[in-house]
C-alpha cells in the first residue's frame, strides 16, 4: 500500500511541473480579426515578452502584419513563462503548437533559456490589469483569472500530494 501511495505522490507531482515541455511554441490564431490580434499583441509586448525583435530594425520584422508580429510576441511572453500553458491562453487568441514557426531569419524561441531575461521572465500582472484591453472588454476579465488559476491548481496538487506524502510517511 505505501509503494501505491508514493507512485500517487509522484505522479502528481509530476501533474503538478506539468505545462512546460521544451519544443513547443505559441502563436495567434490566423483567423481572428487584425483588431484583436493587435489587442493580444499589445498585451503580451507590455507584459514581459521581448518585442524588440519586431520592430523595424528586427530580424522578425518581416513580414510586417499584425499576424505575424503577434505570434512572435505570443510566443516571448509563453516561453518566459517557463512555458506554462496558460501564459498561451489569451483569451483563445493563441494556441499551442510543435511546429516551429521561424522562418526567413526570424527564429523564434523553442525553449524558456532562449526566452530568458535578466529578471527571469516571470509574468508578473500589471496592477491595473492588461494594458492591451483599456477599452474595459470582456477579454481582459478573463486573462489573468486563467493565468492566476494555473498556478492555483499546481500549487493545491503539490499541497495535496504533500500531505500524502506525511500521511505515507507516518
Amino acid at each position: 500500500m505505501a509503494d501505491a501511495a508514493r507512485l500517487f505522490l509522484l505522479v502528481a507531482v509530476a501533474a503538478a511541473l506539468a505545462g512546460r515541455s521544451d519544443g513547443a511554441w505559441c502563436v495567434c490564431r490566423t483567423d481572428l480579426p487584425d483588431g484583436a490580434l493587435q489587442k493580444t499583441l499589445d498585451y503580451a509586448c507590455g507584459a514581459g515578452a521581448d518585442c524588440k525583435p519586431i520592430l523595424q530594425s528586427g530580424p522578425c520584422f518581416a513580414p510586417d502584419n499584425v499576424k505575424a508580429h503577434c505570434s512572435y510576441a505570443v510566443n516571448s511572453f509563453y516561453q518566459r513563462n517557463n512555458q506554462n500553458p496558460q501564459a498561451c491562453a489569451f483569451t483563445g487568441a493563441a494556441s499551442l503548437t510543435s511546429s516551429d514557426p521561424s522562418a526567413n531569419g526570424c527564429t523564434y524561441p523553442a525553449t524558456p533559456s532562449a526566452a530568458a531575461t535578466s529578471n527571469g521572465g516571470v509574468y508578473s500582472p500589471p496592477t491595473m490589469g492588461p494594458s492591451a484591453f483599456n477599452d474595459s472588454s470582456a477579454a481582459a476579465a478573463l486573462l489573468l483569472p486563467i493565468t492566476v488559476a494555473g498556478l492555483g491548481t499546481r500549487l493545491l496538487i503539490l499541497a495535496c500530494g504533500s500531505l500524502l506524502a506525511l500521511y505515507v510517511g507516518a
